[in-house]
C-alpha cells in the first residue's frame, strides 16, 4: 500500500499531467488560430466588393504604421499581417500620400500601389472622379459630394441653352446632333468623359462641364471622318455605345453585342434592352419587373423602336470603339443572354433558341 507521502507525490503528478496536458491543447488552440488568423489576414478583406477608401500615408510611415492605418480604415484584415508580408517578400520605400485603395486588393496591389505615390491632397477635396457608364445623375452626386457645387446646378447647367451653344461652336463635330437632339433628359448626357477632375478654387462649374467634354471631343477626333463616312451621327454613336457599355464586360463582346444592336435596327425590330428601361425609371434596381417595362418614356426601348433620344450614360472608348466596328453581323445574331455568375455572354439568331438558352443556363445555375 502507498504511504501518505506516495499518495500526495500521485496526486501532485496527476494535477502536473492535467495542467501539462492543458497548456498543450491550448499552444496548440492557439497555434492553429495563430495560423488561421494569418491565413486570413493574407487575403483580400473583401474579394467582391467594389468599395474604394481614401487612405492617408504620413511622411516617414514604416511599414508597421501603415499596415495599422490600413486595418482601421478596414482595406486590410490585419495590419501586423500586412507588416509581415511586406518585409518577408521586402517590399519597401512606401510613399506619403492620399491614395484611393479597395478592400478586394490583395496584400501584394496594395503594397505596390504605395510603392507608387500618392496624391499631395485629399482625393475626396476638389476631385471629382468619373466612371464609365455612369449617368449624368450620379456625375452630379459626385460633384456635389467633392466641390463646392450642387448636383442642381450641374444638371441645369447641362440643358442651359446659352451655354450649350458656346459649346456647340467650340466643338460643332462632337455636339451638333446633341444639342438638335428632341426629348432628351439632358443634352450634354454622354458627353461628360469617364476621367477624374480636379477643382480648384478658381474653378467655375461652367469650366468644369467644358473640361468634361473637351475630353471627349479629344477622344472622338480621330472618328469623326469614319462617323461621317458611315452617314452616321455622334449623338447614334454615343446613345449605342452607352448601351453596350453597360451590356457588355470585355472588348470582344461589346463590338458583338453592338452587332446585335445593329442586326435588330436594320430588321425595324426593338433593342428591348433592361439599360434603357432603368434610365426611364431614372433609379437603380437589381430586377427589372414586366410593370416597369411598360414605363411611359421616349427611353424605353421594350416600348419604342429605335435607340431612343440619346445616351444612357457616359460610355468608355472601347464601347464606342466596339459601336463603330461591331463584330459578327454577318452571323445573324438577334438576341444575347449574359450569365451573371460567369460572365459569359450567349448569342442567337432566333427567340426559340435564345430562350432555350436561358433555360439551360439558370438550370445550370440551380
Amino acid at each position: 500500500m502507498l504511504d501518505s507521502e506516495g499518495k500526495k507525490n500521485k496526486v501532485a503528478s496527476r494535477v502536473i499531467w492535467t495542467v501539462v496536458s492543458i497548456i498543450v491543447v491550448l499552444l496548440v488552440v492557439v497555434a492553429i488560430s495563430g495560423y488561421s488568423y494569418f491565413k486570413s489576414g493574407l487575403k483580400p478583406l473583401a474579394p467582391n466588393s467594389n468599395k474604394r477608401v481614401e487612405v492617408k500615408v504620413p511622411v516617414g510611415s514604416t511599414s508597421k504604421q501603415i499596415g495599422s492605418i490600413l486595418e482601421e480604415k478596414k482595406v486590410v484584415k490585419s495590419g501586423f499581417v500586412f507588416d509581415y508580408y511586406v518585409k518577408s517578400k521586402k517590399i519597401a520605400n512606401f510613399k506619403a500620400g492620399y491614395y484611393e485603395l479597395k478592400p478586394s486588393m490583395t496584400l501584394n496591389e496594395i503594397a505596390h500601389d504605395l510603392q507608387k505615390g500618392g496624391a499631395s491632397e485629399p482625393l475626396n477635396s476638389g476631385r471629382v472622379l468619373i466612371r464609365e457608364g455612369v449617368t449624368a445623375e450620379t456625375i452630379g452626386k459626385a460633384v456635389q459630394q467633392s466641390t463646392r457645387f450642387s448636383k442642381k446646378d450641374f444638371l441645369e447647367l447641362l440643358n442651359d441653352k446659352e451655354f450649350l451653344a458656346e459649346l456647340k461652336k467650340k466643338y460643332p463635330d462632337l455636339l451638333s446632333s446633341a444639342t438638335n437632339a428632341k426629348n432628351v433628359r439632358y443634352h450634354l448626357e454622354g458627353y461628360l468623359y469617364p476621367a477624374t477632375y480636379t477643382v480648384t478654387k478658381k474653378t467655375t462649374l461652367k469650366q468644369l462641364v467644358e473640361e468634361m467634354v473637351f475630353k471627349t471631343d479629344q477622344v472622338m477626333k480621330p472618328y469623326y471622318s469614319k462617323i461621317k463616312k458611315q452617314k452616321q451621327s455622334v449623338q447614334k454613336i454615343m446613345t449605342l455605345a452607352s448601351l453596350v457599355e453597360r451590356e457588355g464586360d470585355s472588348d470582344k463582346d461589346r463590338a458583338k453585342i453592338a452587332g446585335v444592336f445593329e442586326n435588330r435596327i436594320d430588321q425595324d425590330m426593338k433593342l428591348q434592352t433592361d439599360i434603357s428601361v432603368l434610365y426611364a425609371l431614372n433609379k437603380h434596381k437589381e430586377t427589372v419587373t414586366y410593370k416597369d417595362l411598360k414605363v411611359d418614356s421616349p427611353y424605353n426601348l421594350y416600348k419604342h423602336k429605335g435607340i431612343g433620344p440619346g445616351p444612357f450614360n457616359s460610355p468608355s472608348l472601347a464601347s464606342i470603339k466596339a459601336v463603330l466596328s461591331p463584330q459578327e453581323k454577318d452571323k445573324d445574331y438577334l438576341y444575347f443572354f449574359a450569365d451573371t455568375k460567369t460572365g459569359k455572354v450567349y448569342y442567337s439568331q432566333t427567340y426559340q433558341e435564345h430562350q432555350q438558352i436561358i433555360s439551360k443556363v439558370e438550370d445550370k445555375d440551380k
